[in-house]
């Protein structure tokens, strides 16, 4: 089965369980009542499983990413630039990306990824 990037805008159990793994810490329930056209939830799922997700907030033209995780079992392997890749590309009215440095991965690491996404850093944070 093929990796696809999907916008979430509600939660199955198996999305819930998966998202766990994601980000244990979360409130999955808190975090489906937020969602909307302004704020969305996107994943990386492959057999039926979310590997990676990122929180999204949309507003007139910029967009701003925060939270993006891949599991740790999947890193290394291309998921989480494929996530980044797409929802840029399903998002063609957003001009202006920026990235939340919020993850749990050391900093050279979201350096060297957010490079590879095309973003630079400006005060302090990642813009594309």
């Amino acid at each position: 089965m093929k990796l696809t990037i999907i916008r979430l805008q509600q939660c199955s159990e198996q999305d819930r369980s998966d998202l766990k793994k994601i980000w244990p810490q979360a409130d999955i329930d808190a975090l489906e009542t937020q969602l909307d056209d302004q704020f969305r939830l996107y994943a990386a799922r492959f057999n039926d499983r979310l590997l990676a997700a990122v929180r999204v907030e949309v507003r007139t033209g910029q967009g701003r990413l925060s939270q993006l995780e891949v599991r740790e079992v999947t890193r290394r392997r291309g998921v989480g630039l494929y996530l980044l890749e797409e929802v840029v590309a399903q998002n063609p009215d957003v001009a202006h990306w920026s990235v939340c440095i919020d993850g749990t991965s050391a900093p050279e690491v979201i350096a060297a990824f957010m490079q590879a996404g095309g973003f630079k850093q400006q005060n302090g944070e990642w813009l594309k």
